[in-house]
């Protein structure tokens, strides 16, 4: 598997190119991502036998503000939510896309750990250029977010759902909302008029137990769907 990087818009971007594909992985990363990177590849192409794929992960300079679709309070910590994610949903689909594909006609997939996974699955709502979503312990726990999906409609065709089975049993009264929330949108899924095929998967564990495992399963079910479409 051949990674190269690169600078895309003025951000990192680290690509992974297992063989010839016309399919497209696009993921937000931090620092601790990108440790791990080398490892969710590999499972990827481990749990997909070998399917052709580019993986397209990309630096998020500030992970609550790059990533959040609205302004929301601190929910750990002192650090907020500032409400960024419409400019880079905008630079993946102005810059990064057009940029890897070269105005090729690919199928695109989105997806992500924890409040980039939840980054994904916003972003299945704001455009349909996406034709699945790897949601891997999503922040489904977000303030708001159970409104928004529930009054709007998701445009991707198949969307993955994960989470570690202990996330929710935790003392912050925001962050336990997470088991609730996550149930909720996959019965959202079951109804939604564009969204064909939704999965749910309890993995073992809390919050920061394998996430690259975890990000590769999502993306290798999306992957392993091609061949039904």
């Amino acid at each position: 598997m051949n990674r190269t990087e690169k600078i895309i818009g003025g951000k990192r971007c680290i690509i992974y190119d297992c063989v010839s594909s016309d399919v497209l992985l696009v993921q937000p990363v931090d620092d601790h991502d990108i440790e791990v990177l080398d490892s969710e590849a590999a499972e990827i192409d481990r749990l997909t036998d070998g399917a052709g794929f580019t993986l397209a992960a990309f630096k998020v300079s500030d992970w609550n503000a790059d990533l959040s679709p609205w302004e929301a309070p601190p929910v750990f910590g002192d650090e907020g939510f500032a409400g960024g994610a419409e400019d880079t949903l905008n630079y993946v689909t102005d810059t990064l896309v057009p940029e890897l594909t070269g105005g090729r006609d690919v199928k695109l997939f989105i997806g992500g750990y924890s409040l980039a996974g939840f980054f994904a699955l916003w972003a299945a709502y704001k455009t349909d250029i996406f034709s699945g979503v790897a949601a891997a312990s999503p922040s489904v726990w977000f303030p708001g977010w159970v409104d928004f999906a529930g009054s709007n409609t998701i445009l991707a065709d198949r969307v993955y759902l994960s989470l570690g089975d202990k996330e929710e049993k935790t003392r912050n009264p925001v962050m336990r909302t997470v088991g609730d929330n996550i149930r909720r949108q996959y019965e959202l899924m079951q109804t939604d008029p564009v969204c064909s095929e939704c999965v749910l998967e309890m993995n073992p564990g809390n919050h920061f137990r394998e996430p690259d495992i975890r990000t590769a399963k999502g993306f290798a079910w999306l992957l392993k769907g091609i061949e039904n479409d």
